[in-house]
């Protein structure tokens, strides 16, 4: 049972200058005829009173309709579903509100997916880099990494080394990426701190776009396989040695992402960065490695 609209400020006074339209047993849920009459602009209140629940109404020119539409309602078939505006749902809100509660699950990943989609749409898939040129790994006379390093004196430079993960040369390229993003960005997410994943990402990013330019000698490349490649391999480490906190991959997953960079290196190296998702995988593994370590670390000085 739920009643509504009961205010007991005035109700006294309010009631002697309403009209009674009927009195029903206190088990009556009469909330969502309420909603109606609300709806409808029929001032009206419900209250307790006399061990019944009672309706009135302020106009006597809305009795017959309130009498006839409440009849219906006791027998459900007012059609509230046709009638009440309240319980229509707005085209699209639903979906939208659904898939903003889907997105905020996995906010960084979902910020680096949305940020890959919105390069992809304004750079036609990497066929028109005038105005994104910004995005592409920092041209450099150094063909070493501690030269690179050395060169890395702002904020701008360093984040140029590490954005050309938002970049995509064709459909499948973007699709792919974004499908094994939301894989492990998400599960990772939910175990590992925000600023913890960010840097994490970030790191790879910029160890295997490091390692593409200085295989390749030009920075005409971009996605982000090598993170993916990265975050594969940091979660199968964690899968191995701590698989009661972390079961993000096994085995025959990981060996088909090692399986196909042997592939892609053999049928399809013009066309693929291999050198970045190899570089994102090395890294992702060390990474991993010096979690387990780290963690083993900091467990056996608990214990001292």
């Amino acid at each position: 049972m739920k009643l509504v609209e009961v205010s007991w400020v005035g109700v006294v006074v309010w009631i002697e200058k309403m009209i009674k339209v009927a009195s029903l047993d206190l088990d009556e849920d009469l909330s969502r005829y309420s909603r109606f009459l609300k709806q409808k602009g029929i001032s009206h209140r419900i209250i307790e009173e006399a061990g019944s629940q009672s309706i009135y109404i302020a106009d006597l020119g809305d009795l017959n309709n309130v009498k006839s539409s409440l009849t219906l309602y006791m027998a459900d078939n007012l059609h509230l579903e046709e009638n009440f505006a309240e319980g229509k749902p707005v085209p699209g809100l639903i979906q939208f509100i659904t898939l903003v509660k889907w997105l905020l699950q996995a906010p960084v990943t979902s910020f680096l997916i949305l940020t890959s989609l919105f390069v992809a749409i304004h750079t036609s898939l990497g066929s028109n880099m005038a105005t994104y040129s910004v995005l592409l790994y920092p041209l450099s006379d150094s063909h070493s990494l501690v030269e690179i390093f050395s060169q890395l004196t702002s904020l701008s430079a360093a984040l140029k080394t590490v954005a050309p993960m938002f970049l995509h040369f064709g459909e499948l390229h973007l699709v792919f990426n974004m499908i094994w993003m939301w894989y492990f960005g998400k599960q990772l997410e939910e175990v590992l701190p925000a600023w913890f994943f960010i840097s994490l990402v970030a790191l790879i990013s910029f160890i295997s776009n490091t390692v593409q330019y200085l295989a390749i000698e030009y920075n005409n490349f971009g996605g982000m396989s090598g993170v993916i490649y990265g975050l594969a391999g940091y979660s199968w480490i964690l899968s191995v040695f701590q698989s009661q906190r972390f079961k993000i991959i096994n085995h025959n997953l990981f060996m088909f992402f090692v399986c196909s960079l042997v592939l892609m290196e053999l049928f399809a190296s013009s066309w693929i960065a291999t050198a970045a998702h190899l570089g994102g995988l090395l890294s992702g593994l060390v990474f991993g490695i010096c979690h387990v370590l780290f963690d083993r670390i900091k467990l056996r000085m608990s214990y001292e």
